[in-house]
């Protein structure tokens, strides 16, 4: 599926939506090294943009997309509506990451 043919919103403008296969996930876990860790926690002292966090916050986000869109395709959808993100620790250090949206079939719009 083409990440073009996802959005955050109920529709996908010049298409109509033709089928609700209903909700698509894509679920992810994480932990920090030990490195990761101490590195970020370097980066604090000097305050900003923690890179080393933003970058596997990013990672994880991602694969939980990729996942995502997989399990619409499985179900036979050509797109995806109502994309939302959530996040849960799990205990200290390691986060579940959850990617869901309604996976739909569309047609262009008339």
């Amino acid at each position: 599926m083409q990440p073009q043919m996802t959005t955050t919103t109920f529709n996908l403008d010049g298409y109509r939506i033709v089928k609700n296969l209903g909700v698509v996930r894509g679920i992810t876990v994480r932990s920090r090294s030990v490195f990761g860790t101490i590195g970020g926690a370097l980066q604090t002292l000097f305050g900003g943009n923690i890179t080393l966090f933003t970058e596997l916050c990013e990672k994880t986000r991602a694969e939980a997309f990729e996942m995502m869109l997989k399990h619409a395709e499985e179900v036979g959808a050509n797109a995806v509506v109502g994309i939302r993100y959530d996040a849960t620790e799990l205990m200290q250090g390691v986060s579940e990451v959850l990617c869901y949206g309604t996976a739909v079939v569309v047609a262009p719009a008339k």
